[in-house]
C-alpha cells in the first residue's frame, strides 16, 4: 500500500520520532495489505459473488446510480479520518500505531464483508473510516519527505488519480476496452503475480535481503512502477463492469456498499501507487 519502506530519504526532513529507515522498511506490509488482498480480481468483486445473493419479492435491488452514491459516501469517510491524521502528523504525534491500527482493522472489516456481505451497509463505512486513517498518514509522510524536492507530490497523485479514474470510466462506457473473459483473466493474473511479487520482497526484507528496483529510483525501478500503476488502473474496467453485472442481475441492495467498498479498495490502491511512483521520479533529482 503505498509507500516507501523502501524510499531512502536520508536527505528529507523527517520528524525526528520518525527515524527513517527503520520507519520506511515497515510501510510494504501495508502496502501488501492494502492493496494485495483485495481488488478487482479481489475476492470483492466476482461474478459467484452475485449470484450467490438471493433478492426476495418486493424488495429493493442494486442500480448503478445507488453503487455510485454508496462509493462517494465512502470517499468522504475516507477523506474526513484522512484529514484527521494528516493534521495529527503535522502536529508531532506519532500516527505509525494509527496506521498499522488501521491497516489490521480494514483487513478484519474486509474479511467480515467477504464472509457477510450482508453487513456490508454497517461495515463499509467502518472500513472507509481505517482506510482514511492510513491514507493520511501516507500521504502525510510523504508530504513531509518530498517538501523540498516536489512540495506538490500528494496532490499531483490525487489528481492524477481521478485522471486515471476518470480515463478508464470513460474507455469502458465507450466500449473502447471491453470487459472480455480473457481481459479478465489477464488483469487477474497480473494482479495476483503483483502480490505474490510484493509479498515475497516483504519475506526477503525480515532477513536482510533488498530487492532494490522495487523502492529505488532507477529506470528498472519507474518501469515497475509505470507496470502496476496500469494494473491497477485496468482493475478499474472488471470493477466497473462488474457493478453493471450486478445490477443488470438484480443483486440485493446491500451489494451497492458492497461494490462500493471494492471500488474504493482498488482507487486507493492506485493512489498509492501512483504516490511511490512519483517519489521515485523526484528522488532523481
Amino acid at each position: 500500500m503505498q509507500s516507501d519502506s523502501w524510499l531512502k530519504p536520508v536527505s528529507f526532513h523527517i520528524p525526528s520520532h520518525f527515524h527513517t529507515p527503520i520507519f520506511f522498511r515497515k510501510l510494504p506490509f501495508l502496502n501488501f495489505t492494502n492493496m494485495a488482498i483485495f481488488k478487482s480480481g479481489n475476492p470483492t468483486l466476482n461474478e459467484k459473488v452475485f449470484q450467490s445473493t438471493i433478492v426476495l419479492p418486493g424488495t429493493d435491488v442494486m442500480t448503478e446510480r445507488g453503487t455510485l452514491n454508496k462509493f462517494f459516501f465512502l470517499f468522504l469517510m475516507v477523506m474526513a479520518s484522512a484529514a484527521f491524521t494528516w493534521k495529527a502528523f503535522y502536529d508531532g504525534k506519532d500516527v505509525f500505531p494509527w496506521m498499522i491500527g488501521a491497516a489490521i482493522g480494514g483487513l478484519i472489516v474486509a474479511f467480515a464483508m467477504s464472509f457477510k456481505r450482508e453487513w456490508s451497509p454497517f461495515l463499509a463505512p467502518a472500513y472507509g473510516l481505517l482506510e482514511g486513517v492510513f491514507v493520511g498518514g501516507i500521504s502525510a509522510i510523504y508530504n513531509n519527505a518530498f517538501e523540498k524536492v516536489a512540495p506538490n507530490i500528494v496532490m499531483q497523485a490525487v489528481l492524477l488519480t481521478f485522471g486515471a479514474v476518470i480515463a478508464m470510466f470513460l474507455l469502458y462506457r465507450f466500449h473502447i476496452i471491453k470487459a472480455t473473459e480473457k481481459f479478465k483473466s489477464v488483469i487477474l493474473i497480473a494482479t495476483a503475480g503483483i502480490a505474490i511479487f510484493y509479498l515475497l520482497a516483504i519475506v526477503l526484507r525480515m532477513f536482510n535481503i533488498d530487492i532494490a528496483f522495487i523502492h529505488e529510483g532507477s529506470t528498472i525501478g519507474i518501469v515497475f512502477s509505470l507496470v502496476v500503476v496500469a494494473v491497477a488502473a485496468l482493475n478499474l474496467i472488471l470493477d466497473f463492469d462488474m457493478i453493471e453485472q450486478g445490477a443488470a442481475k438484480g443483486a440485493p441492495k446491500f451489494m451497492e456498499w458492497y461494490g462500493a467498498f471494492a471500488l474504493l479498495v482498488t482507487i486507493v490502491w492506485l493512489y498509492l501507487e501512483i504516490l511511490r511512483l512519483l517519489a521515485k521520479i523526484s528522488s532523481r533529482r
